[in-house]
Order: C-alpha cells, then sequence, then structure tokens
C-alpha cells in the first residue's frame, strides 16, 4: 500500500503530465505549439542575454534537443542566434519582430487555456497552491 506522500507524488506528476498532454492538444488544434510559445516567451523575457544552455537548463531538455527547436525557429525568422561577447563558442539568442508576433498569437491561446482550467479553483485555493508549490520548488532547490 501506498504511503499519502507517495500517493500526493503520484498524483502531482499525473496532474503535471495531463496539463502538459492538454495544453500540447488544445494548442496544436489551434495551429499552435506549447513547446516552441514557451521557448519563444523565456527568448523574449530575457531579452537577448539567454543561451540554449540556458534554455536547456530552464526547461530540462537536452541541449541537442534545444539546439534543433532553434535552428527551427531561426529557420522560420522568429529568432536571431548572435555572438556571445564573453564566450566565443556561444550564441546569444533574441527574438525577432516575427517572433514577438508569433508570441502576440500563440500566448493569448496558452492564458485562455490556463484560465480554463485554473477556474476549477478559486482565488484563495489558487494562492494556497501557488504557496505550496512555492514552498516545494524552495525544498528542492535547497537539496
Amino acid at each position: 500500500m501506498k504511503s499519502p506522500e507517495e500517493d500526493l507524488l503520484t498524483d502531482l506528476g499525473r496532474l503535471y503530465g495531463s496539463l502538459k498532454r492538454n495544453f500540447d492538444r488544445s494548442m496544436v488544434e489551434r495551429g499552435a505549439s506549447l513547446a516552441r510559445t514557451k521557448m519563444l516567451i523565456l527568448i523574449q523575457k530575457e531579452g537577448g542575454t539567454v543561451r540554449a544552455i540556458d534554455i536547456a537548463e530552464r526547461f530540462g531538455i537536452a541541449p541537442r534537443t534545444v539546439t534543433e527547436a532553434l535552428d527551427g525557429l531561426e529557420r522560420e525568422g522568429l529568432i536571431l542566434r548572435t555572438p556571445d561577447p564573453s564566450d566565443r563558442r556561444a550564441k546569444r539568442i533574441s527574438i525577432t519582430p516575427e517572433g514577438e508576433a508569433a508570441v502576440a498569437v500563440t500566448e493569448p491561446i496558452r492564458q485562455a487555456l490556463s484560465k480554463r482550467i485554473l477556474v476549477s479553483l478559486g482565488p484563495e485555493e489558487q494562492a494556497s497552491f501557488h504557496a505550496t508549490i512555492r514552498k516545494l520548488l524552495r525544498c528542492i532547490d535547497e537539496d
């Protein structure tokens, strides 16, 4: 028999997986991509200071996977890679006006999906759930 802690972590994993699948499916149905949107938003927020390795670390994915995704974004004209002045082997990534336009189209879709899911929790429940998640993240970060 599982402990309450194991049940909680199992359900948390199921929640994450279900959310990701739901977002992916819903965005694809609308002609968008959650992975692409998340990557463009990160690049947009970092304002040209982010490198591929930073993206890989942030999303917990292999650097090669990030490179392939960035290659596609660059081919589509959504990002620009420029030499990193402090490391000649690295490239800094910035979003282009076309990338900004792509985010402007897809981000409202992602936000609407988020609201649709979170509406089942009242404002106090959302705040409590968020505080709990942040507490768990701090615990993990301390390890």
